[in-house]
């Protein structure tokens, strides 16, 4: 059985969205499609598997405190592929 992570939605209001991430090893978001740019700021060192479309995927580590950027219209599944927790807030752009 495939476990989902936790998503806490922290503020939601007419400029910005913000989740927080947190995820036991090997849980996941589960496939998802982000309609709106976003900055990534990792809570902790975040061991990412991504399963993209067409399936492919990819490794990416992301120390803690590292931020990062993606534009709308990415689809992924995004996995920790570590043995550790790891957590990360999402700021969605609206």
């Amino acid at each position: 059985m495939t476990m989902t992570c936790t998503a806490t939605q922290l503020i939601d209001d007419a400029r910005v969205r913000v989740t927080r991430f947190d995820f036991a090893p090997g849980q996941q978001t589960g496939w998802h499609r982000h309609e709106m740019d976003y900055v990534i700021t990792a809570l902790t060192d975040c061991h990412m598997r991504l399963e993209l479309p067409g399936g492919e995927t990819a490794e990416n580590k992301v120390s803690a405190g590292s931020v990062y950027r993606r534009q709308e219209d990415v689809e992924h599944n995004v996995i920790n592929g570590g043995d550790a927790p790891m957590s990360f807030i999402e700021v969605e752009l609206k």
